[in-house]
């Protein structure tokens, strides 16, 4: 047991418990908001005279800073400590999402909302939920906590997503924004029960204690651990995607308002089962395996729904097959990094990771705005996002499932 988590027993109210209770909580309330914007895309746009493809890149940017600043704010708390990232993430993200419901210029928007709601995220997100679980907890409990933790953001989504609409019905897309804002703040005292100190992870490597530049090193000469970036780069394309850009997909084929809402919702619901038991699973068989399964998987969800005539039943039979496959990768790739390297330098790795992921955020968004506004249509992205799934699945193959400095056995002759 590391140094950190017997402190979080001797704390007394800090418990296995009480760690993946707050740690759930800070999931769940800081991936609510970033997962309906798709919904204010409408909105928004046509109060400030934009085409789609203008709000669609302050989106993309949104993901692509998450994912620029998930290394540094992971290598800041594996140096430092969690708390002050937490604390830092919740004010910006909170001033991010209440840029957006100010008539900024289009550029301003970008820089502003893209970069608070980005780098905010990359301080309270899931990310930094499952490092600090990593840490405190008893490695036995790791992959379920993970799952866990993955389920309960996308319970968020399953909250906010229905909770929009009717919100902005009732109260107008500026006040539902400003109201979204003020959400962060509860995010402060959750976090005092994930705090960990600058020791945490100490002591479970794959070796002598290393140094952030030569842990850096090690991991990019590793073709597993490079594999395992590039290969997510997909979940974050289809994500940013989906969640921005669907609402409008079915919009644009007549369907009411409710059906998006609902279909968002589940997403986030079925996401529950599908990450729970990825969590459970990833405890149980190859982590690589499932990570190739649930990205082909993907790809068939994706050609069943182009292949099939639309319709209100399909696009919610669509949602709850992409729910159960939507954040089920990760627990296994967070687990596949912890195996690989330890969890001394765990926020700062999965970081740079999600960083792929967050590329991936970034051209699913930004392209899908550009794409319609080009073509009239989605449907280049869809195929992009089945070709995507089919190259993840392949490049996961051949990850070695092993800690980096443990020799291969050779059989005795």
């Amino acid at each position: 047991m590391n140094a950190t988590s017997l402190a979080a027993r001797q704390d007394g109210w800090r418990t296995p418990f009480v760690i993946v209770l707050c740690g759930c909580l800070i999931g769940l309330l800081s991936f609510g908001p970033r997962s309906v914007v798709g919904m204010f895309l409408s909105p928004i746009s046509v109060e400030n005279g934009w085409t789609r493809d203008v709000l669609s890149m302050t989106i993309a940017v949104q993901n692509l800073m998450w994912g620029v600043g998930q290394p540094f704010a992971g290598a800041i708390a594996d140096r430092f400590g969690t708390l002050k990232v937490f604390w830092a993430g919740a004010i910006m993200y909170g001033a991010g999402l209440a840029c957006m419901a100010l008539p900024l210029p289009p550029l301003v928007m970008h820089v502003l909302s893209g970069s608070l709601v980005g780098l905010g995220l990359a301080g309270v997100s899931f990310n930094l939920v499952l490092a600090c679980f990593a840490k405190l907890l008893p490695e036995s409990r790791r992959a379920s906590a993970m799952g866990m933790g993955t389920a309960a953001s996308s319970f968020g989504q399953f909250v906010f997503a229905p909770l929009t609409p009717f919100l902005i019905d009732l109260f107008g897309w500026k006040v539902v924004l400003l109201i979204f804002s003020a959400v962060p703040v509860l995010i402060f005292p959750l976090a005092l029960a994930l705090a960990t100190s600058p020791a945490a992870g100490i002591g479970t490597g794959t070796g002598a204690e290393k140094s952030i530049s030569t842990t850096l090193k090690e991991a990019f000469a590793h073709p597993s651990y490079v594999y395992l970036v590039i290969g997510f780069f997909t979940c974050g394309f289809q994500l940013a995607f989906i969640t921005t850009h669907y609402p409008t997909y079915l919009a644009d084929l007549r369907m009411p308002a409710w059906v998006a809402g609902w279909a968002l919702a589940l997403i986030g619901l079925f996401n529950i089962v599908g990450s729970l038991t990825a969590g459970w699973l990833s405890a149980r068989m190859s982590k690589r395996w499932l990570l190739v399964w649930i990205y082909f998987a993907r790809g068939a969800a994706v050609v069943m729904l182009l292949a099939l005539p639309p319709s209100t039943p399909l696009a919610i039979i669509f949602a709850a097959l992409m729910g159960l496959l939507w954040l089920s990768t990760v627990p296994p790739t967070s687990g596949l990094v912890a195996l690989m390297f330890g969890t001394r330098y765990m926020a700062m790795l999965y970081g740079f990771v999600f960083f792929s992921h967050q590329v991936g955020g970034f051209l699913g968004a930004w392209l899908g705005g550009l794409m319609y506004e080009r073509t009239g249509s989605y449907e280049i992205m869809w195929w992009l996002s089945i070709l995507f799934c089919i190259g993840s699945g392949l490049i996961n193959i051949p990850i070695k499932e092993r800690p980096v400095n443990q020799p291969i056995a050779v059989p005795a002759e």
